[in-house]
């Protein structure tokens, strides 16, 4: 079991990087957005490179903090039955669903984007806006770290779920997860 820990551990870790690192990107992206604001309405002057780029950021903390918020219990979740419920229920609900809703999502948006990311990169696409942002392959890649960075952490809810049932809390615990 202490492998299933360390791979808990691993992930959690990974996307508490990831989305602290991408949560940068809100305030650059308000900062980006209230400069193209000023700029516009205040000199008459503007670029579809910068108005490209706070939309670019937007989708890059939707995409990449996805794995941070299932780490942190942030997503939207039906709580008649959850909240009020045992450890142990609350526990076969995460591994249920990491199982057989999260996992099969994610391995289907990888498998579907793939190859629209791979014809991107072979492209080395770029904005069809002219004056826009080059290196669209690159935001379109996203979409596969979305799945990846999602699907591990659903794999580690589901393992921490498996440990609290076979009788190791602990980490069940730490996140989010009250004793009950």
């Amino acid at each position: 079991m202490d492998r299933l820990e360390r791979f808990v551990r691993l992930v959690d870790g990974l996307n508490e990087r990831v989305g602290r690192a991408v949560s940068w990107l809100t305030l650059a992206m308000v900062l980006v957005t209230f400069f193209v604001a000023v700029m516009r309405y205040g000199f008459a002057w503007g670029q579809v490179w910068i108005q490209e780029s706070y939309v670019w950021m937007h989708g890059l903390v939707f995409m990449l903090g996805a794995g941070y918020t299932l780490l942190h219990q942030g997503h939207v979740r039906v709580d008649i039955l959850y909240r009020g419920a045992s450890l142990r229920f609350r526990a076969w609900v995460d591994l249920v669903g990491s199982l057989l809703l999260a996992l099969p999502m994610m391995v289907t948006v990888f498998v579907v984007s793939w190859p629209y990311v791979l014809e991107s990169w072979l492209k080395l696409e770029s904005s069809r806006e002219a004056g826009g942002l080059p290196g669209l392959f690159l935001l379109k890649t996203a979409l596969l770290l979305f799945a990846l960075l999602v699907g591990l952490q659903a794999l580690a809810l589901a393992m921490r779920a498996w440990l609290a049932l076979r009788g190791r809390p602990q980490l069940y615990q730490t996140h989010g997860q009250e004793a009950g």
